[in-house]
């Protein structure tokens, strides 16, 4: 049976058409031959590095217009785009975190400690699938709610490990079958997180842990955070707290956290530096936290003066296990003793003691490092600080030469203000379109579920945020201005002008990350992906935009969003790769005369 397209032909020419006829149809075709064949050597033509008159800007987006143009329909009406619509990933890679197989790093040859670390380049190309959630997995619960109680089917842990496990900041209680529930601000504190938080405070000098904030303590780093309710309790604080503890493939500390809707990310101390600058956070907070301190001569103690602030607080709570009735003072004098006699190297005071917990400040005095005489670490060379991306572990004081040496009491925060004030204009602006853009989507995606009462944003979806390309934090500081009850991971790419440094000092959340690599975090960890100008800034890298759009799927949670601002042919090749992961994907055009375009997308809910 002949196809309906062919039989068009014969239907207008007859069987026997005339020579005359057939002449002409050949030198039509070749004719069109001819001029698509000049059309799409000029379409294709690859940009060459000189400079372009702005005469032919127009002329430009015309061409990288068709060329998306082309793609876009070539993808849309081949059998073959059709068939690379991504399928399910197998069932043992719910919980798939790349960079961390101990396995293969046992096989290589690694050890001492390094079969447990991020390594890249050990991991082989992952296969081109899209990471499924587990079969009991649930939207999580809207906050403040959500921070205290979790599904139990969303992690990878079991009710035995949740009981069983000897973290100071745990509540052992479950409410129903498939929850796992947390103290809640307003009920009582059966684990005592806030007589803590209180006694370090007190430790200090302070009247209460409420005056942490003006004291000069904004950003904490939580070393080992267990099930993350003592960043819990400073957030509530309005403190930024982050946990970064090590890879697990069961029982996670992160992934327990970020389930919560707290900040979090993989991250150890074991031959590498921390993907943070120097001069990083207020205080780091160390509670059985697993580290051995004073291993590999103290380089370990040498990173956390790496990225803690001139007069910034090292938080330690030492084990208080005594079940044989032995003297616990003289245990931990013979565990804290190489630590204090390290700590005097690089300029700690320890200011404080109260039955397990230790408190050092850091010096504020810069030449305090080249009074020290008797086995002083050394300062390092000028330029040291230039990268501290996954960058080997040093012995050497880094930051004095910084012009972000400020202690932390001596900070005023009404200068940052006035320095980001154009920029915050624009964001406060963004924002609100992106909400406004988002909720009726939102309401109209998502009916109101029987029994919810009808929310507002962004209660009804958003906990936290992922800027892949924060520039200077100013989504970040917008969400804040609106009173949006979401917390923002800022993340500056590893080849992109290095501004963390101030977004840190801003009191955000943030980290270097080279987008060429996956993210240190576990499947289904953010409601909101945000890429501001990442795919331009992307083309030129070695990566490929395919790996790229595997990454976010696998951090996004269902029904999560993304959503991308870049130039137009950008936006098109975007909104392919989103058809490809079974996104639902929107184009808008912001009517402002400019090449800039949002795409909007979002990640449907796969039960299989």
């Amino acid at each position: 049976m002949r196809s309906p397209w062919f039989s068009k032909p014969l239907a207008v020419f007859g069987r026997r058409p005339p020579i005359s006829s057939l002449l002409l149809c050949v030198v039509c075709v070749l004719g069109l031959i001819a001029i698509l064949g000049s059309t799409s050597l000029s379409v294709f033509d690859p940009v060459t590095p000189t400079r372009v008159p702005d005469i032919y800007s127009n002329y430009r987006r015309l061409k990288e217009q068709a060329a998306v143009d082309y793609l876009e329909l070539r993808t849309l009406s081949s059998e073959a785009g059709r068939q690379r619509e991504l399928g399910l990933c197998g069932r043992e890679l719910e919980n798939y975190v790349p960079c961390y197989n101990v396995s293969a790093n046992l096989l290589s040859g690694l050890k001492d400690g390094e079969e447990f670390d991020r390594h890249c380049e050990m991991s082989r190309p992952r296969e081109q699938c899209l990471v499924r959630p587990p079969k009991d997995y649930k939207i999580p619960l809207r906050w403040p709610a959500g921070k205290d109680v979790i599904w139990s089917g969303n992690v990878k842990i079991t009710k035995d490990q949740f009981l069983s496990s000897g973290s100071m900041t745990k509540r052992l209680m479950l409410l129903e079958e498939n929850q796992f529930a947390f103290h809640s601000e307003d009920g009582l504190i059966f684990d005592g997180v806030k007589d803590y938080s209180h006694q370090v405070a007190e430790m200090i000098g302070l009247g209460g842990d409420s005056e942490f904030v003006q004291a000069g303590v904004r950003t904490v780093l939580d070393i080992g955070c267990g099930f993350g309710s003592f960043g819990a309790h400073l957030v509530s604080l309005k403190l930024m707290s982050v946990c970064i503890a090590a890879y697990e493939a069961t029982g996670s500390q992160v992934q327990m956290a970020l389930e919560r809707g707290l900040p979090a990310m993989i991250g150890n101390f074991i031959s590498r530096q921390l993907p943070y600058p120097s001069l990083s956070f207020d205080m780091i907070h160390c509670a059985q936290c697993g580290i051995v301190w004073n291993k590999k001569d103290g380089m370990f103690l040498v990173e956390v003066d790496r990225v803690l602030k001139p007069g910034g607080y090292f938080v330690l709570t030492s084990p208080a296990s005594n079940p044989h009735g032995s003297s616990l003072s003289s245990k931990k004098r013979s565990m804290l003793t190489p630590i204090e006699e390290f700590t005097e190297k690089i300029c700690w005071n320890l200011i404080a003691q109260q039955d397990e917990t230790f408190i050092w400040q850091k010096t504020v005095d810069v030449h305090c490092y080249k009074t020290r005489k008797h086995g002083a670490i050394p300062v390092c060379n000028d330029g040291h600080d230039s990268s501290s991306y996954y960058q080997p572990l040093v012995s050497c004081i880094s930051g004095t030469t910084s012009n972000r040496w400020i202690p932390i009491q001596n900070r005023s925060s009404g200068v940052l203000l006035e320095d980001y004030f154009e920029d915050s204009q624009v964001w406060r602006s963004a924002l609100r379109n992106y909400w406004s853009l988002l909720s009726p989507i939102i309401f109209s995606d998502h009916p109101k579920r029987p029994g919810d009462e009808d929310p507002t944003p962004p209660f009804n979806m958003v906990r936290n945020v992922m800027d892949m390309n924060a520039q200077y934090g100013g989504l970040n500081a917008a969400m804040l201005e609106e009173k949006k009850l979401v917390w923002v991971m800022n993340v500056v790419p590893v080849r992109a002008p290095n501004t963390l440094p101030l977004i840190l000092d801003r009191g955000f959340a943030g980290v270097l990350h080279d987008w060429c690599e996956p993210f240190p975090t576990y499947p289904r960890t953010y409601d909101l992906l945000h890429a501001n100008g990442l795919l331009t800034h992307l083309n030129s890298e070695r990566c490929g935009m395919m790996d790229l759009f595997l990454e976010m799927d696998r951090i996004l949670r269902p029904e999560g969003w993304v959503i991308f601002s870049d130039k137009l042919g950008a936006i098109g090749m975007a909104q392919a790769l989103a058809m490809q992961m079974h996104w639902e994907a929107r184009v808008i055009d912001l009517d402002n005369g400019s090449d800039q375009r949002l795409l909007v997308c979002q990640k449907p809910f796969v039960k299989k």
